[in-house]
C-alpha cells in the first residue's frame, strides 16, 4: 500500500520534469511522467536523467514519481519495456502505472504496480481482480458515479489490510468519450493506435448525424466531443466514496495549465483536511510541508471546453461540448463599432483590463468559433471607463459575422500568462529548532513535522551579552533564517543558561550544518514503495472470454490471463484479426439522449410515449461512416465500423493468433 487510509494524495501530470518540479512546488503529492518510451502519449517522453532530477525534488518532499508504460506492447517489444522499468527503477521512480498485463509475467524490478485508466476498471470485480493480481493503486473508470465508487470500495476490502489497493479517480482535465482502453476508431481508420499512445482523436471532429431514414438530426455538430472534466464541487463525496488519490489529467499540457490547476486543487483538499479535522474525522495529504501561491488559483484561465462533472452524480444533459472543440474563453462584453482595422468592445464589468497579445473570440452566425488575436489593446479614451479599441493581428475581412452587439469572450489573458512565467508558489517542511548550549560551545537539533531530527554542534566560547533581550532577540531572528531552503519554523527553543553573545556568522554556519544533516536523514529515511504481492493460487478472472476489447497483444499477457482461468482469448485489435463491422468504441455519453430522443425520456410523456424508439444513427464526416447502436439495459452507446482496407494491407506489426473457440479437452 503507497497511502494510509487517512491520507490523501493530489496526482499531477507532467510533459517533462521541469513541469513535474513545478507540479510538486505547487502543491503535488505525487506527479505520473512518461518514461523514455512506452507511454501512453506517444510524444512525450522523457530521458531517464531527467526522470532522476524530477525523482531527486520529489523525494525532498515526500512526493512520488509514478512512471506511465501504459501502451499494450508486441512482443518483440517486452525485452525493451523490462529494461526500461529497471532503469527508471534505478533512477528512483516509485511506481509504474501499467495496461499490459504481460508486464506482471517478466523480470520486472520491485517497483510497485498501478493500473491504468487504460485497463477499463468499471465493476467492483475487475477492480478486486488487480487488486488480487499485484496493483497497488488502480485508477476508475471516469464514468462511475459515487454510488458505483463506493461499491468498488468496498470490494476491495479492509482498508488496512495488506495489499489493499488505493482507489485513484481522475478529477479534472480533458474527458475521453470512450471508456479507456475499449476504443479503435483511430486504429481502424489511419492505423493508428490509441492502445498504443498514438489517438488520432477522432471524437473531437464534426459528424452530420442521421437517422435510419436518411433525415439529418443535426448538422455538423461535435457530438462525440465532451465538455472537460471538473469535481471540484464533489471531492468530499468521492472522499466519502473511498477515494484517495485525485488525479488531474494532462500529459501535454503546458506548465501554467499544471501549476494552476494543481494550485486550484491543492487548495481545496487542504481546506478538507482542515475541515475534517475540526470535526474529529482526522485526514492528511501524503506528502510534506504546505504551498503557498502568489496568484489566485481559477480554472476558468486554463484551456477548457467548459465544464462538467460528468456522470459522477448521476446522467446530465450536458456534458458535451457539441459546438465547438476549441476553449471558447470567458465572455467580457460585446463589440459597439467595427473600424477599418480595429474592433470597439464594451466590458461587461468595467474594471476588466485587456492587454496587448490577450486572445478573444466569438460564434459566427453557424455556431462556430472564431478566434481573434489582439496585437494592440487600448482604451477608447480617457473618459471612457470600460470601453476598449483592440487592433486584431489578422485583417478584418477575415472576421466573419463579427457585428455591432456581438459578444465577445477572451480565452487567453495575458496578465494571467506572464504571473504564471514566475515563480508561482512556495513549498516549506515545518520544523522546531532547538539551540542549548554544550561545555565548549552550542548545539542546533532540527526535528521536521515528519520526525526527521538533523543536528549540529560548533565549538565557541560562552559569552555573556551586554543586552540580554537584544541578544535573544537576535538569536532567534539568526535562527529562524530558513529562507533559501525548504524548510519553514514553527517555534525555536532556547535551552540557555543565560543568554549569550554569539556571532551572526556562526549561528549562520549551526544552521546550514544541521539543515544539511537534516536533508541526508529525510533522504536516508524516505521510504520506497512495497510491491505488491500476488494472492495465491491466482484468481480467476472475472470473466472465461476474452474478446479483442481485452487488448491482449503479446503471448506473456495471454499466458497471463490464461493463469488467471480465462478459456478463449482473442488478439487485440490491432493484430488485424478482426475484419468486420465491430463496436470500435463503447461509452456512456449516449448521443440519442443528448438529443432528447432517448425512449426512456419519452416515458410518460403524452403524445411522445412509444414513438421513440433505440434506432440506430449514421455519424458522417467526409467519407467516414460510423454507425451509433444503442444499448439501453447498461444505458451504453456503441460506436460501430470496420477497419478499412488500407488499414489491414499494412502488414499489422505483431501477428497473433489466440484461441478463437474453447480448447478440445482430450478424454
Amino acid at each position: 500500500m503507497s497511502l494510509l487510509p487517512h491520507q490523501l494524495e493530489l496526482l499531477s501530470p507532467a510533459r517533462d520534469a521541469d513541469i513535474g518540479i513545478e507540479a510538486i512546488n505547487h502543491g503535488a503529492d505525487a506527479v505520473y511522467i512518461g518514461g523514455p518510451a512506452f507511454g501512453a502519449r506517444a510524444s512525450a517522453g522523457n530521458d531517464i536523467r531527467d526522470i532522476e532530477r524530477l525523482v531527486k525534488h520529489a523525494h525532498r518532499f515526500n512526493s512520488r514519481i509514478f512512471i506511465t508504460l501504459n501502451t499494450i506492447l508486441r512482443d518483440d517489444e517486452l525485452e525493451a519495456a523490462r529494461q526500461m522499468a529497471w532503469q527508471v527503477y534505478e533512477a528512483g521512480a516509485d511506481a509504474l502505472i501499467i495496461q499490459d498485463m504481460g508486464l506482471l509475467e517478466i523480470d520486472l524490478p520491485p517497483i510497485q504496480l498501478h493500473a491504468s485508466t487504460q485497463t477499463d476498471i468499471r465493476t467492483p470485480e475487475k477492480a478486486r481482480f488487480l487488486q488480487d493480481a499485484g496493483l497497488s493503486q488502480i485508477v476508475l473508470a471516469r464514468e462511475l458515479t459515487v454510488q458505483q465508487i463506493a461499491a468498488v470500495h468496498k470490494a476491495l476490502g479492509p482498508v488496512d489490510a495488506p495489499g489493499r489497493a488505493n482507489i485513484e479517480f481522475f478529477i479534472h482535465g480533458a474527458l475521453c468519450v470512450a471508456y479507456s482502453g475499449q476504443c479503435n476508431i483511430s486504429h481502424a481508420q489511419t492505423g493508428r493506435s490509441a492502445n498504443r499512445g498514438d489517438c488520432s482523436q477522432a471524437c473531437r471532429l464534426p459528424y452530420q448525424v442521421t437517422d435510419a431514414q436518411g433525415r439529418f438530426i443535426a448538422h455538423d455538430k461535435h457530438v462525440l466531443s465532451m465538455k472537460d472534466n471538473n469535481q471540484s464541487d464533489n471531492l468530499r463525496a468521492l472522499i466519502d466514496a473511498g477515494v484517495r488519490s485525485f488525479k488531474i489529467e494532462g500529459r501535454y499540457k503546458d506548465m501554467g495549465y499544471v501549476k494552476n490547476i494543481t494550485a486550484h486543487y491543492r487548495t481545496l483538499l487542504d481546506e478538507i483536511i482542515e475541515e475534517r479535522e475540526a470535526q474529529g474525522r482526522p485526514l492528511s495529504r501524503s506528502s510534506s510541508g504546505r504551498t503557498t501561491f502568489t496568484f489566485k488559483p481559477d480554472p476558468l484561465q486554463n484551456f477548457n471546453r467548459e465544464f462538467t462533472d460528468y456522470f459522477v452524480t448521476g446522467r446530465k444533459e450536458d456534458i458535451g461540448a457539441f459546438d465547438t472543440p476549441k476553449n471558447p474563453g470567458q465572455a467580457i462584453g460585446w463589440v459597439t463599432k467595427v473600424g477599418p482595422d480595429y474592433v470597439e468592445l464594451e466590458m461587461s464589468d468595467p474594471a476588466t483590463v485587456l492587454h496587448n497579445g490577450d486572445g478573444l473570440c466569438y460564434y459566427d452566425l453557424h455556431k462556430e468559433l472564431v478566434g481573434m488575436a489582439i496585437n494592440v489593446a487600448e482604451p477608447v479614451s480617457a473618459r471612457s471607463v470600460g470601453q476598449w479599441r483592440v487592433y486584431p493581428k489578422d485583417p478584418m475581412e477575415g472576421f466573419k459575422d463579427l457585428r455591432k452587439g456581438t459578444e465577445v469572450n477572451r480565452n487567453r489573458d495575458m496578465d494571467w500568462v506572464r504571473t504564471l512565467e514566475k515563480k508561482s508558489s512556495d513549498r516549506r517542511i515545518g520544523l522546531w529548532a532547538h539551540l542549548s548550549e554544550t561545555p565548549t560551545g552550542f548545539s542546533l537539533m532540527l526535528t521536521d513535522e515528519d520526525g526527521n531530527v538533523g543536528s549540529a554542534d560548533v565549538q565557541q566560547p560562552h559569552q555573556p551579552a551586554t543586552d540580554a533581550a537584544k541578544a535573544e532577540a537576535s538569536l532567534r531572528e539568526q535562527l529562524g533564517r530558513f529562507g533559501a531552503t525548504v524548510f519553514a519554523v514553527h517555534d525555536i527553543a532556547l535551552q540557555l543558561s543565560q543568554p549569550w553573545f554569539v556571532p551572526a556568522s556562526v549561528l549562520n554556519a549551526l544552521r546550514r550544518d544541521a539543515v544539511a544533516d537534516l536533508e541526508t536523514n529525510r533522504a536516508r529515511n524516505f521510504a520506497r514503495l512495497p510491491r505488491a504481492t500476488p494472492v495465491e493460487p491466482p484468481v480467476p478472472y472475472p470473466e472465461d472470454t476474452l474478446s479483442f476489447l481485452g487488448n491482449v497483444f503479446n503471448h506473456k499477457a495471454h499466458d497471463f490471463y490464461v493463469r488467471h482461468g480465462v478459456k478463449v482469448i482473442a488478439a487485440a485489435y490491432e493484430a488485424h484479426e478482426e475484419e468486420g463491422e465491430v463496436s470500435l468504441m463503447i461509452t456512456k455519453h449516449c448521443v440519442r439522449f443528448s438529443m432528447s430522443l432517448c425512449p426512456k425520456q419519452a416515458k410518460g410523456v403524452t403524445g411522445v410515449q412509444g414513438t421513440i424508439k433505440a434506432e440506430p444513427l449514421m455519424l458522417i464526416n467526409g467519407k467516414e461512416k460510423l454507425t451509433l447502436r444503442f444499448d439501453c439495459k447498461p444505458c451504453e452507446m456503441h460506436v460501430v465500423g470496420k477497419i478499412k482496407r488500407q488499414v489491414l494491407n499494412q502488414v499489422p506489426e505483431a501477428p497473433l493468433q489466440f484461441y478463437k473457440a474453447r480448447p478440445q479437452v482430450a478424454h
